[in-house]
């Protein structure tokens, strides 16, 4: 599977998303600068990584959301290309209008760097393929702005759709109803606030993440 990572001005997680992809397809991952206008010919799958995008200025990820770059993304996922955001990246998709809601300052307005509880919500996904409904999982995170918001109306509608992927097993940010990973309508687009990439390996104490990965794999392939 071809793959590219999306490379924004204050990226910091860009080479630890494309190493996970790389143990897991084979293949070394496309780095794309934000500032090209097109993606590599036969890509696959298209991931968008944490960091900190233009230092969060502005809103996180809405400068990011505009980069020439994202126009190639939305038009790929918009003929069904698995899109991933992880952290910055599941900002710049709300921004871009791929994913609906928004990411706001974590209640308390601390910056929040832990292991964290999920409940895998959805493992019917071309994402959660690997794991099992109600599953607990423990993923990191490390952001801001990660705590969730949507009108009561939309919030329904991710509930009713099956279109919550992950959820917080414990208070974490402030997100609306624990979310802390949504899909888009069609399936193929998937925000989460925790880094998978940063577990797929014995090295980093655990492999919860791998699976997220390999799930990708199998559904391409």
């Amino acid at each position: 599977m071809k793959t590219a990572v999306i490379v924004f001005p204050g990226s910091n997680c860009d080479r630890d998303l494309a190493v996970a992809l790389e143990q897991v397809t084979g293949r070394k991952a496309e780095m794309v600068w934000h500032g090209a206008d097109a993606l590599p010919d036969g890509v696959e799958l298209v991931a968008l990584p944490g960091g900190f995008s233009y230092g969060d200025y502005l809103r996180s990820g809405a400068m990011s959301a505009r980069s020439p770059i994202m126009r190639a993304v939305v038009e790929a996922a918009g003929r069904g290309m698995p899109v991933l955001g992880v952290c910055n990246g599941f900002q710049v998709l709300t921004e871009a209008g791929l994913l609906p809601g928004a990411l706001m300052r974590n209640a308390g307005l601390n910056f929040v760097c832990r292991d964290v509880r999920l409940t895998v919500e959805n493992a019917q996904s071309t994402f959660t393929s690997r794991y099992d409904a109600g599953e607990e999982i423990l993923i990191p995170v490390a952001h801001h702005d990660g705590n969730f918001f949507a009108d009561d109306e939309t919030l329904d509608r991710l509930e009713g759709e099956g279109r919550v992927a992950f959820r917080y097993a414990e208070p974490v940010n402030g997100s609306a109803r624990g979310i802390a990973g949504i899909l888009n309508a069609q399936g193929n687009v998937l925000g989460m606030m925790p880094h998978p990439e940063r577990v797929i390996e014995a090295a980093h104490g655990r492999a919860d993440g791998r699976r997220l990965f390999e799930g990708l794999l199998e559904a391409v392939a």
